[in-house]
């Protein structure tokens, strides 16, 4: 299997937007559920736009088969105060979980980041998402703090770690 990291443009907002949905359908750890996503085609090109636009976001997308197969968003601050800081979500399709690809995006990101003198990486996780923590922890992310019943999924109450990465600057 062959995968392209790349950064997404305009272009991929409906190959996007299609990944999205199929990431709120099968997994209960992405933030939306699967009837809960009401942006349409041009809003995805226009998000992407404003991805491509921020000095301190990027949109990287990983794609295989000629399609994607997940992506990871960075978005930096946008005043002096915040704009070494940066939120990460990340979504991978489960059929390509577990393949290096989650791996890839962070290399990517990390080397962007440096770039772009971000300092400070942060998201957000449920604390039972084993994968997604193994991955964080991997790639250098720490556990800062516990969000106590952050969420509500499937009727249940569930607390997320706040997780971040410090470069040294």
């Amino acid at each position: 299997m062959i995968v392209t990291l790349r950064k997404l443009v305009p272009a991929d907002a409906a190959e996007l937007l299609n990944l999205q949905h199929r990431l709120d359908e099968e997994s209960s750890f992405m933030l939306l559920e699967p009837d809960e996503r009401q942006t349409g085609i041009q809003q995805v090109e226009e998000m992407i736009g404003s991805f491509a636009d921020a000095e301190t976001s990027i949109l990287i997308g990983a794609e295989t088969d000629g399609r994607l197969a997940g992506y990871l968003s960075v978005r930096g601050g946008s005043v002096r105060r915040n704009r070494h800081s940066a939120y990460i979500v990340i979504g991978i399709l489960e059929q390509y979980q577990g393949m290096g690809i989650g791996s890839g995006l962070f290399k990517e990101m990390e080397n962007w980041a440096k770039e772009t003198g971000i300092v400070r990486l942060e998201l957000t996780v449920m604390v039972h998402n084993e994968r997604a923590l193994a991955l964080y922890s991997k790639n250098g992310f720490e556990i800062e703090g516990t969000k106590k019943k952050s969420l509500q999924v499937n009727g249940e109450w569930v607390d997320e770690y706040y997780m971040c990465r410090i470069f040294s600057s």
